[in-house]
C-alpha cells in the first residue's frame, strides 16, 4: 500500500491543502448537509463558509437509519466515477477548525469536483458517539457510498455502522485499531490492542483506517525549534489522546536532541501541559499569558484543533511565537500578527484522501479493505512523506536552514535517527520538562 501511495506522491500529488469551515442549517434532528455544489469553499482565515449563506438548505434524510445492508448507491469496485457518492462528516468541530475536518472537506470536494462526483458534508449536531453515527445513517440514506471520517472519535460510528451497511465504503482517517477496541471491547478493554483481534470488533471488509507517525513531525518541529535558537518551549495539547501524546512526546525528543547537539542541555526547558479540550477560551488563554508573560516562554507548539487560538492571542500580546500542527497553519496563525508561526508539524492528510478516492474510483478497494496503515516516511525527501514540516513557510534561520531540514529528514529516514512512539511515560530528557497535566 506504501508503495502505490509513493508512486502517487511522486507523481505530484502531495499537497497539503486547507479547506474552510463553518456550516448552518439542518433538519429535524439538527444534523446538517450541505452540497458542494452549492457551498462556496471556506475562507483560508478560518472565517465562516460562504456556504452558511449560500447552501441551498437540502438536506438528506432525516436521519432515520436506512435498512441493514441497503444499496447505497453501488457497491461494485470497479464501478465508474459517476457511480461514486461523496459524503464527509465531522467529528466534534467544523469544516473551519484549521485541521482535520478542514483539511478533509476540502480536499475530498476538489477531488469530487475534478471528477464529476457527488459531495456532501455532514456535521452531527452535537459531540457524541450517538450524534456522528446518527449522521452515518444520514448520509447513506442520502445516497453516499462513500464516507470520509476524519478523527479517532469515529470509531464508534465504524463499529456500530459498517456492519449495517456493508456495501458502503468507510474511510476512517486518525483512527486506529486502540480506538476501535475501545469501542468494540468496551469495559473490560485494556487498552493493550496487541492482546485483540480488532477485526472481531468490527466489520473490516468495508473499512479502511489509517494513522500517523506524529511522534516525527512532532520530533522535527522540537528539534528545528532549538536550533532556531528557542531554549524556552512550550507544548500545549488539547485532550491527552494518543495523537496528541504522539506529537508531543517527539516534540520533547527533537528539542532534548538538539539542545545535546548544540551542547546547551542545561539551558533549554519545556513547560508542558494539555488543555482537556479541542478549543481554546478564557482558561487556557490565561494559562498562556503566564506562559509567554511571566515564565518567558518563546514558542508554543499548540497541538489540539482550535486550541491553538488561544496560544495565538497569548503569543500576539507577548510577542511570542507558536508552532502550528497537522497542515501548514500558517496562514491563519499569522494572520493575528505577520510572522507568529515558526513552523507546523504536519501530517500528509491531503494526499491520504486523494489517493484514497482515487484507487476507489480505480477499483482497487481490494488494497484498503480490512487495513490500518500507520502512514509516515517513505523517502529521504521531505515533500514525500505523509509527516513534515513546511518547506516554503517555516522560518528558516542560521541555525537551521532548508538543508539542515533535508539532511535532518534524510537521517530519520535511513535509521541513524531513531523517535520513540512510547507513550507510557514522558521521554528521559536531558533538558529540563515540566509536566502540568491538564488545565481543565
Amino acid at each position: 500500500m506504501k508503495k502505490r501511495i509513493l508512486a502517487m506522491v511522486l507523481a505530484g500529488m502531495m499537497a497539503f491543502s486547507m479547506a474552510a469551515c463553518g456550516s448552518s442549517g439542518g433538519d429535524d434532528k439538527g444534523s446538517t448537509a450541505q452540497d458542494s455544489g452549492s457551498a462556496d469553499d471556506a475562507n483560508a482565515d478560518g472565517g465562516a463558509a460562504d456556504g452558511d449563506a449560500d447552501a441551498d438548505g437540502n438536506a438528506a434524510d432525516d436521519g432515520d437509519a436506512a435498512d441493514d445492508g441497503a444499496d447505497a448507491g453501488g457497491s461494485d469496485d470497479t464501478a465508474p466515477a459517476t457511480d461514486m457518492n461523496i459524503a464527509m462528516i465531522t467529528d466534534s468541530g467544523d469544516i473551519t477548525d484549521q485541521s482535520f475536518n478542514q483539511t478533509t472537506y476540502e480536499t475530498s470536494k476538489a477531488w469530487a469536483e475534478a471528477n464529476n462526483v457527488p459531495f456532501t458534508y455532514y456535521k452531527p449536531d452535537s459531540d457524541s458517539d450517538e450524534a456522528r453515527s446518527a449522521s452515518v445513517d444520514q448520509a447513506v440514506a442520502g445516497g453516499a457510498n462513500v464516507l470520509m471520517m476524519p478523527g479517532y472519535m469515529f470509531a464508534a460510528a465504524v463499529v456500530e455502522k459498517a456492519k449495517l451497511y456493508p456495501d458502503v465504503k468507510f474511510v476512517a482517517l486518525d483512527v486506529g485499531a486502540g480506538d476501535l477496541l475501545e469501542k468494540g471491547v468496551g469495559e473490560g478493554y485494556d487498552y493493550n490492542p496487541d492482546n485483540y483481534d480488532v477485526k472481531e470488533y468490527y466489520n473490516s471488509d468495508n473499512v479502511y483506517c489509517c494513522t500517523y507517525q506524529e511522534e516525527l513531525s512532532g520530533y522535527m518541529a522540537g528539534y528545528a525549534a532549538v536550533k532556531l535558537g528557542y531554549k524556552h518551549l512550550g507544548f500545549l495539547g488539547g485532550m491527552s489522546v494518543p495523537a496528541v501524546t504522539r506529537f508531543g512526546y517527539g516534540y520533547l525528543q527533537g528539542a532534548d536532541a538538539a539542545a545535546k547537539e548544540l551542547g546547551i542541555e542545561g539551558d533549554v526547558e519545556v513547560e508542558y501541559v494539555c488543555g482537556g479540550q479541542f478549543y481554546g477560551d478564557a482558561d487556557i488563554t490565561a494559562a498562556m499569558d503566564t506562559w509567554y508573560g511571566t515564565k518567558g516562554v518563546e514558542v508554543v507548539f499548540a497541538c489540539g484543533g482550535g486550541i491553538f487560538t488561544s496560544a495565538v492571542e497569548a503569543a500576539v500580546k507577548a510577542d511570542g511565537k507558536v508552532i502550528g500542527v497537522d497542515s501548514d497553519q500558517s496562514g491563519i496563525i499569522d494572520a493575528s500578527k505577520e510572522g507568529l508561526t515558526v513552523t507546523s508539524a504536519m501530517k500528509g492528510l491531503a494526499t491520504t484522501v486523494d489517493t484514497v478516492l482515487t484507487d476507489i474510483q480505480a477499483g482497487k478497494w481490494s488494497d484498503y479493505a480490512g487495513k490500518i496503515d500507520n502512514l509516515g516516511m517513505v523517502s529521504e525527501n521531505p515533500e514525500e512523506n505523509f509527516v513534515q514540516l513546511p518547506i516554503e513557510t517555516t522560518q528558516w534561520g542560521d541555525g537551521f536552514k532548508e538543508d539542515d531540514y533535508r539532511a535532518l529528514v534524510k537521517s530519520m529516514f535511513s535509521g541513524e535517527i531513531t523517535v520513540s512512539n512510547d507513550i507510557t511515560a514522558l521521554p528521559e530528557t536531558a533538558i529540563k520538562v515540566t509536566d502540568y497535566g491538564s488545565i481543565k
